[in-house]
């Protein structure tokens, strides 16, 4: 599994991002999803998707939107509307699963991350 991360950086209180995570794979069969890690704070999912299956966390419903693009195997993460608890580093990070509900709660494999930092 390799998974690549960018598009993370600096921003304003209510700007936006664009997280992209490149894979070598389409992961057709896997759940896909985003995580953040602040500092001294547990890793935590913050969206996820297995086909037409998507999930967020309360705390970024109406805000982010994940999508994924098939012909270019990527996933991407649309931030909007940041907030300096958004700040963490944000993974990609895939699971195998056969369906929707065998997607866990935490995914075994991911990226190296990318900083977000919102001031």
């Amino acid at each position: 599994v390799q998974l690549v991360e960018s598009g993370g950086g600096s921003v304003e209180t209510g700007g936006s991002l664009n997280l992209t995570c490149s894979a070598h794979s389409s992961y057709s069969s896997y759940c896909m999803g985003w995580f953040r890690q602040a500092p001294g704070k547990e890793r935590e999912g913050v969206a996820a998707r297995r086909a037409s299956n998507i999930t967020y966390a309360d705390s970024v419903k109406d805000r982010f939107l994940i999508f994924k693009d098939r012909a270019k195997n990527t996933l991407y993460l649309q931030m909007n509307s940041l907030k300096p608890e958004d700040t963490a580093i944000y993974y990609c990070a895939v699971e195998p699963a056969a369906t929707w509900m065998d997607c866990p709660r935490d995914f075994r494999w991911r990226g190296q991350g990318t900083q977000v930092t919102v001031s």
